[in-house]
This record gives C-alpha cells, structure tokens and sequence, in this order.
C-alpha cells in the first residue's frame, strides 16, 4: 500500500517536472519570436533608411548603408546570443548550486 502513496508522490513530482520543463520551454519559443519580431523591424527600418527607390542596381550609398546595416545586425545578434548564454550559465549553475 505504501507504494501506491510512493508512485503517487512520484507522478506528482514527475508532474511538477514536466510543467516547469513545458513552461522554460515556452519562455524559449517567446523570447524567440520576440527575437525574430525585433529582426524584421530592424530588417524594415534599414530598408526605409537606405533604399530611397528600389531599382535594378543598388548605387554606392545604398550598397554602403546596406552593408553596415547588415554589419550592425551582426554585432547585435551576437552581442544578444552572448548575452543570452552568459545570463543561460548563471541560471544553470544557480540550478545546479541549489540542487546540491
């Protein structure tokens, strides 16, 4: 009998797993759309500040501008994705610390 209360302390506690699993799972998908969000609008505000009229060649000014906005998106992506593994460490060794 007492294991019947064992496996159901078990599930519950498998349960409680699991929904903080599913819930770190979808914080991830959020920040990543909000990611993706954030790279469109920048995507958008380039286009608006280097491309007066599309045409059939880019002229130097817009090639120029183009390519600083791409190297700008660059940085920021990787100062974000940094970021984002810096804060993703502490998390996991605060975890890993109270665990033990």
């Amino acid at each position: 009998m007492s294991d019947l209360f064992n496996n159901s302390a078990n599930f519950k506690d498998g349960k409680k797993e699991m929904d903080s699993e599913l819930q770190e799972f979808f914080t991830a998908e959020k920040e990543k759309a909000e990611f993706q969000a954030q790279i469109h609008e920048f995507n958008d505000f380039c286009w608006e500040k280097c491309v007066d009229k599309p045409g059939s060649k880019l002229d130097s000014r817009t090639e120029t501008c183009l390519q600083n906005c791409v190297d700008r998106f660059i940085d920021v992506s990787l100062l974000i994705t940094n970021r984002f593994a810096q804060l993703l460490q502490k998390s996991t060794g605060r975890a890993h610390t109270e665990k033990n």
